[in-house]
């Protein structure tokens, strides 16, 4: 019978089912009892009477602008970037909503946040947009005609050596793609990807999850950062960190999370003085002398540290950070999100790869 059901109403009829109970058609069976129990002798389906015949069916449309309100979270910046007036937006998801019987945002004096239904509907909704937007361009366009918007993730260490490429490498390639570059801490990245706000990550040492799907690119030394002024010279020891004054990140931080987790192998108590989340405030602190820092040698190559500052590589152990691109693994990606990806990963693997780390007065 699934191939008698038209696309549309097969559809919408699984999204119905997704997020709430209730009947997605009206059906007539004709049962003919037997002794051995019922059997099943005549199905027929009504489509013109379906679940909710004082109602129109969901469209395209609607879960289209449902999703541009979760994404930012908003019915003005919706409308800005759909081009439509906020009340006519507001129509269309109230329908949608009216269609499921049941709230799939809080609307609030400073947006609109997805109720839970909202957010397991918000994930098939993107895969029949998503699975549209392959459709139509298997049969109608080449890959630099791909449209739409792609969310990328950076580090703020990795972002100042990234961005810039990464940014001439889309619009090489795809033209029409809408471009949005978030920086923020790993943690913070990771927990946006979970929450399907961002398509694609680079993240430092990810928290598995089987919600994600990780690709590791490269590993990365650590060093610590001083102050030039009285700082040594040459490699620094692990155990030598106890001995220093430490600004470090707020915890979980996956750099934290590693130096302390050696440092409870070994026995030893690190002194953090200063939990700053900020890099460049961070730096500017280790600059005046107020502590020193534990960094990816990333920071370093990108020139984020900045005069007045000696990194030195941290030895026995190297502390080693991993590198990884980072896309959800049950959310479906649309062909320009994963062209997008790809470049990422190209960018990534010729920006980061160079020498090892040694020590440097900056």
């Amino acid at each position: 019978m699934a191939s008698a059901i038209p696309g549309s109403l097969a559809v919408m009829s699984g999204l119905r089912g997704c997020v709430g109970s209730g009947k997605s058609w009206s059906s007539a069976a004709t049962l003919r009892r037997r002794r051995s129990g019922y059997n099943l002798t005549k199905l027929s389906i009504n489509y013109a009477d379906q679940a909710y015949p004082s109602e129109r069916p969901m469209n395209l449309r609607q879960l289209e602008y449902f999703v541009k309100v979760a994404e930012f979270g908003s019915f003005s910046r919706a409308s800005a970037v759909l081009g439509m007036t906020q009340p006519a937006i507001s129509r269309q998801v109230r329908a949608l909503e009216s269609a499921l019987k049941l709230d799939l945002l809080h609307r609030n004096g400073r947006g609109a946040m997805l109720t839970d239904a909202g957010q397991r509907f918000l994930v098939h909704a993107k895969g029949i947009l998503h699975q549209l937007d392959g459709a139509r361009h298997a049969v109608t366009g080449s890959e630099a005609d791909l449209a739409g918007r792609v969310v990328i993730g950076l580090p703020p260490s990795i972002g100042q050596v990234l961005t810039l490429p990464v940014v001439r490498a889309v619009r090489e390639r795809y033209r029409n793609a809408e471009l949005t570059i978030i920086e923020a801490l790993s943690v913070s990245l990771q927990e946006r990807l979970l929450a399907g706000r961002i398509d694609v990550a680079v993240v430092h040492n990810v928290v598995p999850s089987p919600l994600l799907r990780v690709e590791p690119i490269l590993t990365e030394s650590t060093c610590l950062l001083s102050a030039a002024r009285g700082a040594g010279s040459g490699p620094i020891g692990f155990g030598a960190l106890q001995k220093f004054d430490l600004i470090s990140p707020t915890a979980p931080h996956p750099i934290r999370s590693m130096v302390e987790a050696e440092a409870a192998r070994r026995g030893m108590k690190l002194r953090i003085v200063l939990e700053i989340d900020a890099i460049a405030n961070m730096l500017q602190l280790v600059r005046e002398g107020y502590g020193h820092a534990v960094v990816p040698y990333n920071v370093v190559r990108a020139g984020m540290s900045g005069a007045g500052i000696v990194a030195r590589p941290i030895m026995r152990p190297s502390l080693k950070s991993t590198v990884a691109l980072v896309t959800p693994a049950r959310r479906p990606q649309t062909l320009l999100a994963e062209g997008i990806a790809a470049v990422l990963r190209q960018v990534l693997q010729q920006a980061l790869a160079g020498a090892a780390p040694r020590a440097l007065s900056l």
